[in-house]
């Protein structure tokens, strides 16, 4: 195990080192219903602060998805904290306002945690549909680009310039509608890029026009969807 590892493991434990300490030598062992109650509770949103980071989406917004959840995890421990401590030190005999009370404190955190967790599965799912919609244009344009400047033939080269600039002037938003024909658009590009290793003018020029009509035509039903 990692140094850093070793060391989170020990900051983790020394709450529930001081808190078990305090509880058992100040209180002994012999506690009643309501107690033990507020102690279980404690611990379980002390481990629910410990997990919160297994529970944080993936993605290029990540430090924002960990701050939403670390919020709402911290407010729970700390006001469960507050919470059974106070049923603790009153110890009252009958459990079930300490049960109760506790229970909805878990239910609003739950609540609270589940919708944290929704939003941000939307949000790092819009993230990567944008991303694959901003790669397309990208990716096309930056491989047409290359390709303009391998080329030798003026005319060759003008109709790969016309791909290009139709590329490069596309949407970036696209649709799930069109993702098949956004991956035939990249092969034919891959297709031109073995066809200009040949030097074959006719064929560049052939699929260049095809390509520019893949593009037009992609961009056309783009705004018919949208």
């Amino acid at each position: 195990m990692k140094k850093n590892n070793v060391l989170w493991v020990i900051l983790d434990l020394i709450f529930l080192i001081i808190f078990n300490a305090v509880f058992f030598v100040a209180g002994g062992t012999n506690h009643n219903a309501s107690v033990w109650i507020s102690y279980g509770f404690i611990h379980f949103a002390y481990f629910m602060l410990l997990i919160t980071p297994m529970l944080i989406r993936k993605g290029k917004s990540a430090v924002i998805f960990g701050f939403s959840l670390y919020s709402v995890s911290s407010i729970y421990f700390f006001a469960e904290l507050l919470t059974g401590v106070i049923f603790i030190l009153f110890s009252p005999e009958n459990y079930k306002a300490a049960l109760l009370v506790q229970l909805v404190i878990a239910g609003f955190y739950g609540i609270a945690l589940i919708v944290n967790m929704l939003a941000n599965e939307h949000t790092a799912e819009a993230e990567e549909k944008r991303q694959y919609e901003i790669s397309y244009v990208k990716d096309a344009s930056v491989r047409l680009k290359g390709l303009i400047e391998s080329v030798s033939d003026k005319e060759a080269k003008k109709k790969i310039e016309r791909v290009y600039d139709a590329v490069y002037s596309s949407p970036v938003k696209s649709h799930p509608n069109l993702a098949q024909m956004e991956n035939r658009i990249l092969e034919s590009i891959n297709e031109l890029e073995d066809i200009i290793s040949t030097e074959n003018k006719e064929s560049i020029i052939s699929l260049s026009n095809s390509l520019l009509a893949a593009v037009n035509e992609r961009n056309m039903r783009l705004k018919r969807l949208n």
